[in-house]
């Protein structure tokens, strides 16, 4: 078996959204598969399905619906036609800097003097400070318009308006509980607000407020908003679609500078853009300004009209990614050393491993742990803090991530007194405090972690959208599925189970041979379908050695040399059968053994050796010994009559030399418990013969007995033998088969042929029958490798059949 990395969770349709996605098919004559995801996604209408898939902007909503806005746009059209300057305040993130870019481009068009501010993530932290305000008053501005942030601005607005400036607050973070006293607030999660879509960000918001100020929607900005809206990670549903759906087509028609300058640093293609490109290409780079230096120049890049300026800023973007990944891989390496250690320590005390990762290190830059964070949750799949130490001031400033279960702000808040200041939501937090605090932070984290999760909760989830029949895994479907794009946050790629397939080549891929490719069949119908496992290439021997697997991935479409083949992107797998490794007439048995018998006991696996004769392991056992020394090798050694009744409890089973009994060698497959994996480790060719088990040939033996009669006792089976030419073995069942039924008597001069007997079928002989299934099941060890597996795969009563928890 091959057991998944991830806790299956298979979507099913109730009848009533059987009933949606029926109709929806029939309606706009979609695939089973399309009309049943876009139930899964929430359209429950033909109506709906339409609008996922392609509303425009005629149902895009009133920006004068969101709280605040008419108030908001009327000091900015105060201050247009008072000439009087206006300081947009934005963030360092890439949704901050698309914030700033699209107001940048508003105040352009309105003929508004203005400037931008974006505070540096290490010095002045996010959002509105006061050194800042004061600043802007120094500098003549009358006005500050926030982007992406000022929601929390309470005491940076107050001191504003004690100087005479007006703020106007444009952000979508979650509000608290006392406002800043603005001049207006534009938030769609403000209280009292009726605006029906509250996922913008705050590019999306500054969106609005150019379709207030404008009178029409400026799609041309759209490629800006989609940025930000992708980057930020907001759900890809109502209007977020069309935005980005826009965004996408401005950059692959007519891209801006900084978009095309963005795409050749990423080796993206404009006319092919996708919104994964954007998320994990363009925003990366945008996003890379502000972590390690300041944002300034991002916001340059997507606001200028220089193809030469874009391509020199987008050009020093992608150098600062490139040192950003450096930092992000140097973090990553210390912390993953500091957790292994932190988990020795336990191990050896005996003592649970700590339910979250809490990790602080001395230069660890503040900008980069919340993607290290990331990195490790991804690895270890636990909630995971990390923080950078400023060594002078004893102060640690981090980032955390979580999983489903543990909320993060929930977790902070039952020991906010820690914690100079913190924020956040139920997966993603920041937090400051002092280095003296920081056992106790871990304390009162793992302490919640044994209150929300339970043992399962520490296994990630793998949301599987469909079960897919490996016919209809098609460039058809494929096509039909990309109907609902763009994918991403809210709508992420859908993940295809594709059940029991059968697996045919299995081949290693790039330069140091880590990826994965499968060719999958249906197990009636030729391998028609390629799977890739990026990464995955430790799979390779244990598939190799399966007959079939369950794959959960996303099916794309592969384009080569003017072909299209539709292939899935591996995600996980599974399989239920125990593996086969076919290692019969190799040169070395024993060397062979004692490799097997050596990662056994590195993996800490236990195992059973089954052997004709114990002398056949005296070598390996040698060998193994020596590999292991004095500890448990995690094995165990019995012959065939030694199967206990029960079965075995192992996870792998080593045929070592043809068994003398191929039926209890059955039973004790069948009887396995936990069986993953079969060792076939005996020579290639059957050294018996089938023939003689016939009719025609238990009648020659037959004959030579009456012919030889009587066979003296003690050389019966050894006479019997030469006459005829068959093996030794055969002869002897023979003289007990025909004894059994009543052919030959056994008197004290030897075996005598009975001189009248009654006519009986080889079938009544209870010996014949056994020898026959015997020879069945011998015939099989020795049959092709795939049959083996068929074999194997087939024993109903083995309980590695029983189905793996989804």
């Amino acid at each position: 078996m091959i057991g998944s990395k991830t806790r299956w969770n298979i979507r099913k349709l109730n009848e009533e959204e059987n009933q949606a996605a029926q109709s929806i098919q029939a309606a706009l004559g979609l695939n089973p598969l399309a009309a049943r995801l876009l139930v899964q996604r929430g359209c429950m209408t033909p109506e709906t399905a339409h609008d996922f898939m392609g509303a425009g902007i005629e149902s895009m909503h009133d920006p004068y619906l969101l709280k605040g806005m008419e108030e908001a746009a009327a000091r900015i059209r105060k201050a247009a036609a008072d000439g009087e300057k206006v300081l947009v305040y934005g963030d360092y993130d890439a949704d901050g800097v698309s914030s700033t870019a699209l107001m940048i481009l508003l105040m352009r068009e309105l003929g508004i003097r203005h400037d931008y501010y974006i505070p540096h993530r290490t010095r002045e932290g996010y959002g509105m400070n006061i050194p800042a305000v004061d600043k802007a008053a120094r500098e003549g501005f009358t006005l500050i318009v926030t982007v992406d942030n000022g929601i929390s601005a309470v005491e940076p607005i107050a001191h504003a308006r004690k100087l005479g400036l007006s703020v106007v607050v444009t952000d979508h973070h979650e509000p608290p509980d006392v406002l800043p006293d603005a001049d207006a607030i534009v938030n769609p999660k403000q209280p009292g607000c009726a605006y029906p879509f509250k996922g913008l960000c705050g590019a999306g918001v500054a969106f609005k407020l150019a379709q207030c100020l404008l009178g029409r929607i400026p799609l041309e900005w759209s490629d800006i908003a989609a940025l930000g809206t992708i980057a930020d990670l907001m759900p890809l549903a109502d209007e977020n679609r069309i935005i980005v759906r826009s965004g996408l087509h401005v950059i692959r028609t007519s891209p801006r500078p900084g978009f095309a300058a963005l795409a050749e640093a990423g080796g993206i293609k404009t006319e092919a853009v996708t919104a994964s490109d954007i998320g994990f290409q363009m925003g990366p780079r945008v996003n890379a300004a502000g972590r390690l230096d300041h944002a300034a120049p991002a916001v340059v890049l997507l606001v200028t009209d220089n193809r030469e300026e874009a391509e020199e800023i987008a050009s020093s973007l992608d150098e600062l990614n490139i040192e950003r990944r450096e930092v992000v891989a140097d973090i990553a390496k210390e912390a993953e050393a500091m957790w292994q250690e932190r988990c020795r320590r336990a191990d050896e005390q005996g003592a649970p491993r700590p339910g979250v990762i809490v990790l602080a290190g001395a230069g660890w830059n503040p900008g980069v742990v919340g993607i290290v964070a990331s990195k490790l949750l991804e690895k270890h799949y636990r909630p995971t803090v990390l923080l950078g130490l400023d060594e002078q001031s004893g102060m640690c400033k981090g980032s955390a991530r979580s999983i489903p279960g543990y909320d993060l702000f929930e977790a902070l808040s039952s020991c906010k007194e820690l914690m100079e200041h913190y924020g956040g939501h139920a997966a993603a937090a920041g937090m400051t405090l002092h280095r003296t605090r920081l056992d106790e932070l871990e304390e009162a984290l793992c302490a919640q972690a044994e209150l929300q999760l339970r043992p399962e909760d520490y296994i990630p989830v793998c949301d599987i959208d469909l079960v897919c029949p490996i016919e209809e895994a098609s460039i058809e479907t494929a096509g039909e599925l990309a109907l609902l794009e763009p994918y991403g946050s809210g709508n992420p790629v859908p993940k295809l189970l594709i059940s029991v397939a059968g697996i045919g080549d299995v081949r290693l891929l790039g330069k140091e041979k880590t990826h994965l490719k499968l060719a999958l069949s249906s197990g009636i119908t030729p391998a028609k379908l390629d799977a890739i496992g990026f990464g995955m290439g430790e799979f390779a021997d244990p598939l190799a050695a399966s007959l079939r697997a369950d794959i959960v991935g996303e099916l794309t479409v592969n384009e080569w040399n003017g072909k299209r083949k539709p292939q899935l992107m591996i995600r996980d797998l599974r399989v239920r059968e125990p593996r086969v490794y076919d290692f019969r007439g190799t040169r070395d048995p024993v060397g062979r053994l004692a490799s097997i018998i050596e990662r056994l006991r590195q993996e800490k696996r236990t195992a059973v050796i089954v052997t004709r004769e114990r002398l056949h392991l005296s070598s390996a056992l040698e060998i193994a010994a020596g590999s292991e020394g004095s500890g448990n090798p995690g094995w165990t050694h019995c012959l065939p009559e030694e199967v206990p009744a029960g079965g075995f409890s192992c996870q792998e089973i080593i045929l070592y030399g043809s068994p003398s009994s191929c039926i209890r060698l059955e039973k004790a497959l069948r009887l396995s418990h936990g069986l993953e994996a079969l060792h076939l480790l005996y020579p290639a060719d059957q050294k018996g013969s089938a023939d003689w088990l016939e009719r025609a040939g238990m009648g020659r033996l037959y004959a030579w007995i009456r012919k030889l009669s009587p066979l003296p006792a003690g050389q019966a089976g050894r006479r019997l033998a030469e006459a005829a030419g068959c093996p030794p073995e055969r002869a002897s069942l023979a003289l007990e088969v025909f004894h059994q039924l009543g052919f030959i008597e056994r008197r004290d001069e030897g075996w005598t042929a009975a001189e009248a007997p009654a006519r009986r079928d080889l079938s009544e002989s209870a010996l014949y029958l056994e020898a026959l299934e015997e020879e069945k099941i011998m015939s099989r060890l020795f049959s092709a490798t795939e049959d083996i597996k068929s074999w194997i795969a087939g024993l109903p009563a083995s309980s590695h059949h029983t189905e793996l928890p989804a």
